[in-house]
């Protein structure tokens, strides 16, 4: 079976089809409506929520939270849409701004603001990327119940109604995106994300990834709830990027319905646990902290003391918010929760990256890479075993096996959420 991959100069892969339990990926979905429609009807019905017009009643500052270059939300084509609703509350543009958020990651360009928001909006409003590294831009909320300390941006203090802009995949942290993450981590500062990341480090993936309800969304609503956010926007996408649907209104159980129907079109059934697991990490290839999506995906494909193949371009490394990573390398939970509770490693949004991916490649099988913008040396310091290609990287992996080792591929694999046939 030829197998190819959506990158420019990594090379396609041959796979012996007595070997190939079956390519899998998100659904495909048909629906005769068009996104601007899908987008539409969801601001018209929204979900256990008044119109959003009447919800702005009295309201003057508006803040919208926009979900930032890593993620695939059309927001070019809700943000229109979004603005005539704002107009008919009587909003004027001198009153909306618009915060990036950007989670931990690095800040937004003009140009990919103009790619993700459209030129009309960027002229038009006032666009700020959340600068979640510089603490005099952040408020001090108190404490949620499960002791998650809020620093948010003051823009959120500031603001009379909040308005979230995301979309719902499955996430390793949350077991799903969308909903209250746009506030947690989207524009909370380090020590809060931490917290909760590392809330999500005590867990497999296999317990969290894919789960609508989990006792680290459940805290991540808590932030996103005293932080302000009032109303969302969510779509979900299939497998060629297109939304199939939309959600909007109250920020937790619009978020609910929209899980459930992200879990639908996600969701690809297996035979079995293979043996090996070759996934590439598209939609999330600028870098390693996002291309790790597709190692989490393999967690629950892969049998326990199989191989995960990553292949993923990285064009910007390993990660330039996060040197961490490649200074400490890919831990097992035990190891990476000596060093925090040391004090040697005080990032504990590093910490749980460092476990999120140890937890595969440390625990549960190994892992091969195979990346363009990652060096054998950084590859190995990590904790991979380095491929210079994928026939390469299934080679060494039969060479670890034996040749009759079931091979299953992830297609989309920093969406995909695969699960194993009773």
């Amino acid at each position: 079976m030829h197998i190819s991959f959506p990158y420019h100069g990594i090379n396609p892969l041959e796979i012996p089809e007595k070997n190939l339990l079956g390519t899998f990926s998100p659904s495909r979905v048909k629906t005769e409506k068009t996104e601007d429609e899908i987008i539409g009807e969801a601001l018209s019905h929204p979900v256990d929520s008044d119109p959003l017009p009447k919800m702005l009643k009295g309201s003057r500052n508006v803040l919208i939270l926009v979900d930032d270059y890593t993620r695939t939300t059309p927001a070019q084509k809700i943000l229109p849409r979004l603005m005539k609703e704002l107009e008919r509350a009587g909003i004027k543009p001198d009153g909306i701004k618009i915060l990036i958020a950007l989670g931990t990651h690095r800040p937004m360009t003009q140009e990919e603001m103009v790619k993700k928001l459209g030129k009309e909006i960027v002229e038009k409003y006032t666009i700020l990327n959340h600068n979640w590294w510089d603490s005099s831009q952040l408020s001090y909320l108190g404490e949620t119940e499960g002791k998650t300390p809020i620093f948010v941006n003051r823009l959120a203090g500031e603001a009379d109604f909040i308005i979230g802009i995301g979309q719902i995949v499955p996430h390793r942290v949350s077991g799903f995106s969308g909903g209250g993450n746009i506030v947690q981590p989207g524009i909370c500062g380090e020590e809060t994300t931490g917290k909760t990341h590392w809330l999500a480090a005590q867990f497999t993936g296999r317990e969290i990834l894919g789960k609508i309800e989990n006792p680290v969304k459940r805290e991540i609503e808590r932030v996103a709830q005293k932080a302000g956010l009032k109303w969302i926007i969510n779509t979900i996408q299939d497998g060629a990027d297109r939304v199939v649907e939309a959600v909007a209104g109250d920020p937790i159980q619009a978020y609910r319905k929209g899980a459930l129907r992200s879990q639908q079109v996600y969701q690809s059934l297996l035979p079995e646990e293979a043996d090996i697991v070759i996934a590439d990490s598209h939609p999330y290839d600028s870098e390693l902290w996002l291309a790790s999506k597709g190692i989490y995906a393999s967690e629950l494909a892969v049998r326990q003391g199989g191989v995960v193949i990553l292949v993923s371009p990285c064009p910007e490394g390993v990660s330039p918010s996060h040197p961490e990573i490649l200074e400490f390398g890919y831990q097992r939970f035990e190891d990476a929760d000596r060093l925090v509770q040391k004090g040697v490693l005080k990032k504990l949004t590093a910490a749980a990256h460092l476990v999120h991916v140890g937890r595969v490649i440390k625990e549960r099988a190994k892992g091969i890479m195979v990346s363009q913008g990652i060096s054998k040396d950084e590859t190995e310091r990590l904790g991979f075993i380095h491929a210079r290609d994928p026939q390469e990287a299934l080679e060494i992996a039969f060479s670890l096996l034996g040749r009759n080792a079931k091979v299953a591929v992830l297609q989309r694999g920093g969406e995909i959420l695969p699960v194993i046939k009773e």
